[in-house]
C-alpha cells in the first residue's frame, strides 16, 4: 500500500489516457509528458499503460510495504527518509515506511512517479487519468491510501534512464486557419518569443507575447480540436493546447505543436520562453 501524506501541487494519476469517447466530448487526457510517463513504467518494469502519478512538486508519499518506486520528467531534488537516496530518472528499491518527497523542480515542470506493479486506482471509461477539465477519472489527495498491484514478473533492465534535454524551440506546422490571420501574424508567430504564463494549466499552455492579428473579426462555429493546437483568442494571445483540452473550440487555430515536441511545451515552467519554427510538413 502506498499513502499520500501530501499531494502537493498539481498532483493525479494519469496513464496514455481515454481513447474512443470523443464523439461523446470526452477528450482523451493522460500524462502531459508522455515520453517522461513511459520511462518511468519502463523503468519499474510496468507496461507504459500503467498509471503514474504526475506532479507539479511538493508530493510526498509514503510506502507501506517494500516497492521499487521510480521518478522522471522534471529535474529536481528527491528526499527519502528511511530509505536509500533516489535521484531522477534512476530507480531505487525502497523498504517499508519510506517516505519520497519531490520539491519543486529545478528544471522543467512536471514529475511522474511510477511504482512497480502499479496504483490499485479504479479506472473510469477505460483510463486512470483525471481530466481536469471534465472532472473524470480518479481523484488524489492527501490522506489516501492506495494499494500496489502485483508484481509484473518482468525483469528490470535497467536502473537510470536517460531522456534528451529540454528545449524551448518548438516545431509546428500551419493550421486550418492560417488564412484567418496577417501575415504579419505569421511572422511574429515564427520568429519572436511568447512566454508562458502563470495561468497555463493541463488544459493550455497560455502564452504572452507580440498580438497575432486576424484578417477579419468573424466568428467561429465550434470545431473539432486536438492536443497541441494552437488557438488564438480575440486578444491575440495564442494559447497551446495540452493533454485536458476540450475536444471542440471556437477560437481559429493558427497552428499545430509536433507531436515529438508538444511535452516540451507541457514541460515549459511559467516565465520560460517559448520559440515557435515551422516544420514544413
Amino acid at each position: 500500500m502506498i499513502e499520500i501524506i501530501n499531494q502537493g501541487i498539481g498532483s493525479s494519476f494519469q496513464d496514455l489516457g481515454r481513447v474512443g469517447y470523443k464523439h461523446l466530448g470526452v477528450g482523451r487526457s493522460g500524462a502531459a509528458d508522455r515520453p517522461s510517463h513511459g520511462l518511468a513504467n519502463r523503468l519499474v518494469g510496468n507496461p507504459e499503460s500503467m498509471a503514474t502519478i504526475e506532479s507539479c512538486g511538493g508530493l510526498c508519499v509514503r510506502l507501506h510495504r517494500h516497492a521499487t518506486v521510480v521518478v522522471t520528467g522534471a529535474r529536481g531534488t528527491i528526499d527519502v527518509r528511511h530509505g536509500p537516496p533516489m535521484a531522477v530518472n534512476g530507480s531505487a528499491h525502497l523498504p517499508a515506511g519510506a517516505e519520497v518527497t519531490l520539491r519543486s523542480p529545478d528544471e522543467g515542470l512536471r514529475y511522474y512517479l511510477a511504482v512497480r506493479g502499479g496504483f490499485d486506482v479504479p479506472p473510469v471509461l477505460g483510463s486512470c487519468s483525471l481530466d481536469t477539465l471534465a472532472g473524470i477519472g480518479p481523484r488524489l489527495s492527501s490522506g489516501d491510501r492506495f494499494g500496489i498491484g502485483p508484481d509484473p514478473n518482468t525483469p528490470l533492465s535497467a536502473d537510470l534512464g536517460i531522456r534528451p534535454p529540454l528545449s524551448t524551440l518548438i516545431h509546428m506546422s500551419e493550421g486550418p486557419r492560417r488564412d484567418w490571420f496577417t501575415d504579419e501574424a505569421w511572422s511574429l508567430l515564427t520568429t519572436q518569443g511568447f512566454v508562458v504564463s502563470a495561468s497555463s494549466n493541463r488544459v493550455g499552455a497560455r502564452l504572452t507575447g507580440p498580438l497575432l492579428e486576424r484578417r477579419h473579426n468573424r466568428e467561429l462555429p465550434s470545431e473539432g480540436l486536438v492536443e497541441g493546437a494552437i488557438e488564438v483568442p480575440p486578444d491575440g494571445q495564442p494559447i497551446v493546447m495540452l493533454a485536458d483540452c476540450p475536444v471542440t473550440g471556437g477560437y481559429p487555430v493558427i497552428a499545430v505543436v509536433d507531436r515529438d515536441h508538444l511535452p516540451w511545451v507541457a514541460q515549459a515552467r511559467p516565465g520560460t520562453t517559448l520559440r515557435f519554427r515551422h516544420s514544413g510538413r
